[in-house]
């Protein structure tokens, strides 16, 4: 079918298979929907064939894709497109370094230009992105601890944890406890504004750091404060205190809102302190690195200030941000610009100061940061970016086994078309910046390097499609950032992955990501994979924040919790969280009983009437025969109604009985099975010899979880931080929103008491777990728990 056909060309799928063996056809507007999102007509079969014909004779008469790549250095005139090219078709490279070269061998890491013409006088010009064949690989194997930042309260925090909490959790975790790594989630800009949304998967922007997040004391201007400024700043540090205590010691959420708050004034005094010499050159460079990105991101935040945090509600001149108007207003609000670019350059340098401390403590990773897989349809990104997103999509997860609704995540997907043609510059940027304070970077559902499931605006996720990206330039780009940054590169790739997936990332280099629950031979027995049958290029570990943590796994308590919730059926490995929000069944109220004074109004009219002679006497007398027979069939009928109505009541009585008796049973059925599978696991860890303590010790359990994954060949294995103090509670229930608090809790001890930093480096309970990875292999640390620890 042409539709079909063109639909192929540019990368839509026409249907997908949820399953093996199982084909599910695409409804054809969401095709059609999907084509337009990429600027393709296809709405009527003239279109179809108009708009086919056209990409045909492209493909023909093209010497060129938009973006070619080419693997290593020496052999990099192996790229297919390279190889298509007509006889006698001569090149011209110019490279990042200005030097021009004739031929593609032997040129270095890089994205360069390629011009070629052809003898018959067609020319073309492409990027021509050459990378290493690998992403860098871990020196040594390693552990380390993985950390929701906002949750790591401690003495100084001010309501959430901060960067100056992730500096300090990074050297002492690498000098006290020999930790490799400290993976923290996505650390991007939140859209402005209040109630602004938890979520660390769903931010403004990706390419640049939130403030939110600053240590306010440890800014060097800050000690410059004189006067009513250091009055003022005080008087924000007491209400900073009452925060944190709320948080730590009253059992209240964590408020980034009131928290941002505080911040922002505490930040508008430091920022009219001058800065010396040093500080203001520093401050100009990132400035000039960062240039237009960081101008449009200020500019959006100056912007949101006055017209709100959506900028398709602006006014119109405003929504195109290279307008004369934007222009206009930039240069009125030039002050709160400047403010928001300054922000952006404290939090880098705080960022910065974080991966120092961890190399200086000896972490051979240090910091790993999380990329998110989208950004908020009505955020910075969105804005100043406008060409490169598929406006009326968004991207989601297909139906699946584990939610036949499938999933709308509500984030707008890039085009694949417009990536291409600009050499992947957003994607190459985004990444430089994430990777400048890093030592590896985790990509949330890495398969999105591969196809997205979009979803058109209105419609379900059920009626959503795959859209293909070049996988290989993709790939390309995150490995030519990671070699210049020599940082690890980690695929979260959990869930339903696509055959030849897992393959592609292995041989590139890109860690995936294992949790040992789902560790099974699910093509043969379904039992337990033995450690020796794991991957090694991974990163191993027993949970992540959209799971439970292993307390509450070992206990059940996350079956319970999610049946509180009206959630049915057990988690997914492959759900990310990123807005599959559920809700209570609807009900339907029932209908008013009749009302019986009314009914009793009614047969007593006129009955009282007297007539003035013996026919009405007659005629009464008859009437009221004829009434009280009536009335004697009206209480048969109405007995018979209650009787119908009791038995009615009785029946759905009985129903209600049934369903809570169904609900019952299927909550004991499911906890069944999830004790069934611990069980299975405690057995295995039993015959190894990881659980000396015997099954029903929850502290030693949750060590041969840990024992188990040290046996793996994984070359990085990643502890749950809350796992290290019996924390019960998950930080994210996906399919929840508002019923659960999702991304708003402090790490919490086994009884759900908050736990700040200085507890956590204590803790006994901590301490025993990490045991479990002192051997020689890794890096050196105490070998016994410190004398003042305590037992949390």
């Amino acid at each position: 079918m042409p539709l079909s056909r063109l639909a192929s060309l540019h990368g839509v799928a026409t249907s997908y298979s949820p399953s093996p063996g199982r084909d599910v056809p695409v409804p054809e507007s969401t095709v059609v929907a999907a084509l337009a999102a990429l600027g393709v007509d296809a709405s009527t079969p003239g279109a179809v064939r108009r708009a086919l014909a056209v990409r045909e004779a492209e493909d023909r008469e093209r010497l060129l894709p938009p973006t070619v790549v080419c693997w290593g250095t020496e052999e990099a005139g192996q790229a297919e497109a390279l190889h298509r090219l007509p006889p006698g078709t001569r090149l011209r490279i110019t490279t990042e370094q200005g030097e021009t070269r004739a031929e593609t061998t032997g040129l270095p890491p890089g994205v360069h230009r390629l011009d070629a013409e052809a003898a018959d006088g067609r020319r073309a010009e492409a990027r021509l992105i050459v990378a290493p064949e690998r992403a860098p690989a871990p020196h040594a194997r390693t552990y380390g601890l993985l950390v929701q930042l906002y949750s790591l309260l401690s003495a100084r925090s001010w309501g959430m944890g901060d960067l100056g909490d992730l500096a300090e959790l990074a050297s002492w975790a690498g000098r006290e406890l020999g930790a490799g790594f400290l993976q923290v989630n996505p650390l991007h800009a939140a859209l402005p504004g209040a109630p602004s949304d938890p979520s660390p998967y769903r931010p403004s922007t990706r390419r640049f750091p939130d403030p939110v997040h600053l240590r306010i004391e440890d800014i060097p201007e800050y000690a410059q404060l004189r006067g009513e400024q250091r009055a003022a700043a005080e008087e924000l540090l007491r209400r900073a205190a009452a925060l944190r205590e709320g948080v730590l010691g009253e059992g209240q959420l964590i408020d980034r809102d009131a928290v941002r708050e505080l911040k922002e004034q505490a930040l508008a005094l430091v920022a009219a302190v001058p800065q010396g010499p040093g500080r203001r050159a520093a401050y100009c460079d990132y400035l000039a690195l960062e240039g237009r990105a960081l101008e449009d991101h200020a500019t959006f935040c100056a912007f949101a200030e006055v017209h709100g945090s959506d900028w398709r509600g602006w006014p119109e001149e405003l929504r195109d941000p290279r307008s004369t108007g934007t222009g206009r207003l930039r240069g009125e609000l030039r002050d709160r610009v400047d403010f928001h670019c300054l922000l952006a350059w404290l939090t880098d340098c705080q960022l910065a100061a974080a991966q120092r401390a961890a190399r200086e403590a000896g972490m051979p990773v240090g910091l790993v940061h999380d990329l998110a897989v989208g950004v908020h349809p009505s955020g910075s990104d969105t804005w100043a970016q406008q060409r490169y997103f598929a406006e009326g999509m968004s991207i989601g997860a297909p139906p699946d086994a584990f939610n036949a609704r499938g999933q709308d995540w509500g984030l707008p997907p890039w085009r694949p078309d417009r990536l291409a043609e600009s050499g992947y510059a957003p994607y190459r940027r985004l990444l430089r910046a994430l990777l400048r304070h890093a030592g590896a970077l985790r990509i949330d559902h890495v398969m999105g390097l591969f196809r997205l499931w979009w979803v058109p605006a209105g419609q379900p996720p059920t009626e959503g499609t795959y859209v293909r990206y070049d996988a290989e330039a993709m790939l390309a780009v995150l490995l030519l950032e990671a070699h210049r940054a020599d940082a690890l590169v980690i695929g979260e790739d959990l869930g339903t992955v696509e055959d030849g997936v897992r393959e592609t990332l292995q041989r590139r280099g890109v860690l995936g990501t294992s949790v040992l629950w789902f560790e099974r031979d699910y093509r043969g027995s379904g039992r337990p994979l033995a450690p020796e049958e794991w991957r090694a290029d991974c990163l191993a570990t027993a949970t992540t924040h959209d799971l439970p943590p292993t307390a509450a796994r070992l206990s059940g308590d996350h079956v319970r919790l999610r049946r509180e919730l009206g959630l049915d059926g057990p988690e997914s490995g492959g759900t990310t969280g990123h807005g599959d929000e559920a809700g209570p069944p609807a009900t339907a109220a029932p209908a008013p009983p009749p009302d019986p004074a009314a009914g009793a109004t009614g047969a007593n009219g006129g009955a009282d009437a007297t007539d003035a002679n013996g026919e009405a006497d007659a005629n009464r007398g008859a009437r009221a025969a004829d009434s009280g027979a009536r009335a004697a069939n009206g209480e048969a009928h109405a007995a018979d109604s209650e009787a119908r109505a009791a038995n009615g009541a009785a029946r759905a009585a009985d129903s209600e009985v049934q369903t809570a008796d169904s609900e019952a049973r299927a909550d004991e059925e499911a906890q069944e099975a999830e004790a069934t599978e611990v069980a299975q696991w405690l057995a295995v860890f039993a015959r190894l010899g990881l659980l000396p303590a015997g099954a029903g010790d929850e502290e030693d359990e949750i060590r041969a979880v840990h024992r188990y994954l040290r046996r793996t060949p994984a070359r990085l294995v990643g502890v749950w931080l809350p796992d290290a103090v019996g924390d019960r509670r998950p930080q994210n229930v996906p399919g929840t929103s508002d019923a659960y608090p999702n991304w708003r809790l402090p790490i919490a001890d086994y009884q759900g008491r908050p736990v700040t930093l200085e507890e956590l480096a204590a803790s006994s309970r901590l301490y025993s777990l990490i045991d479990v990875f002192r051997s020689p292999e890794a890096s050196p640390g105490p070998r016994s728990v410190p004398p003042d620890a305590r037992v949390l």
